[in-house]
């Protein structure tokens, strides 16, 4: 029988404990989601992953992240 594949909490989860880093809540699951979201539909699809990491490097807040994302994407 084949492995089944973790769902993306469960991976969260292990990786986090793996690195010594609290996992994310829901909440902060779905906000980043947003803003990778805003990201990619505002330039090319690599913006997402790569704003996710920058907020988070920096230590900017998620809300504060999510409101500049919106600031910089067209429209």
């Amino acid at each position: 029988m084949p492995d089944v594949a973790p769902t993306a909490v469960e991976w969260l989860e292990d990786f986090c404990g793996r690195i010594g880093a609290t996992p994310p809540t829901a909440e902060e699951r779905e906000t980043v989601l947003a803003l990778a979201g805003v990201a990619a539909h505002a330039s090319e699809r690599i913006a997402a992953p790569i704003a996710c990491w920058v907020a988070g490097r920096h230590g900017v807040p998620l809300d504060e992240a999510m409101r500049v994302a919106r600031e910089v994407a067209p429209g």
